[in-house]
């Protein structure tokens, strides 16, 4: 609890109440020098939001969300159960303090469960029994990964990773992804990243293209790779200058 967590950070730009002072402090001095910080958050969760009813639009009820951090206000099982009320939903994420935090929060939601776990240790999240009680990966399932791929390194091949879930999902399935870039402010990026040298959990931004790789082998939901804001938007207004919102955000469909 003494040393800075990317998922109480998130939680505490997103005006959470589960985070400890090393977090406030982290996240203040991240504020001090990109005064942006809470917004782009703010676009990213936005942008699951649009994205689950996007799933649940398409006929999907069961979502495994790894790297969830702390479901707090607006999360997924908020938002599915919303449009499809038996939607299944679990949670995966590696900070112990996090997945505490998520268990007491959801404890009396039998729809929905919560699992310590290693994005890369595909096996055990997806044989977890947790996992396995919840999800039907013989039907269409979403899988998110959201702001969690730039906190995985190349030395950990994340693009292999992420085809074994694609693997496991059946056709149908859609992958929804967004991800940190320094294409729209590359002055902020090198700042940004020492800071998340201090946590359990360093940052890797990627560019378009980087992303676009680790995609391989799901088919694009249209409009494609786009900064956070752009994707599907709720308000026909777009921001304006939507790179500096520092985030690519995406989804694909596994045929």
């Amino acid at each position: 609890m003494d040393r800075p967590s990317a998922a109480r950070v998130y939680d505490y730009y997103l005006g959470g109440l589960h985070n400890f002072a090393a977090d406030r402090e982290m996240a203040a001095r991240a504020v001090a020098d990109w005064p942006e910080l809470p917004r782009i958050m703010q676009a990213n969760r936005a942008f699951l939001r649009r994205a689950v009813r996007h799933l649940v639009a398409q006929g999907i009820d069961q979502f495994l969300d790894i790297g969830s951090g702390i479901p707090t206000a607006g999360n997924v099982h908020e938002v599915a159960q919303a449009a499809a009320p038996d939607a299944h939903v679990v949670y995966v994420d590696i900070d112990p303090v996090a997945v505490a935090h998520a268990r007491a929060l959801l404890a009396d939601d039998p729809r929905t469960g919560v699992v310590q776990g290693d994005f890369t240790d595909v096996d055990a999240v997806l044989g977890d029994p947790t996992t396995r009680s919840l999800l039907d990966f013989s039907r269409p399932v979403g899988v998110l990964v959201v702001a969690l791929l730039h906190f995985v390194g190349d030395e950990r091949r994340p693009a292999d990773v992420l085809a074994r879930y694609r693997a496991a999902m059946a056709p149908g399935s859609h992958l929804v992804v967004s991800h940190a870039s320094a294409d729209g402010a590359p002055d902020r990026a090198d700042e940004h990243q020492s800071l998340y040298r201090r946590t359990a959990t360093p940052m890797t931004m990627r560019s378009r293209d980087e992303i676009a790789a680790l995609l391989d082998g799901f088919t694009l939901v249209e409009p494609g790779i786009v900064f956070l804001p752009q994707w599907r938007p709720d308000d026909p207004v777009p921001p304006a200058n939507p790179e500096r919102f520092t985030g690519y955000a995406a989804v694909g469909r596994r045929d």
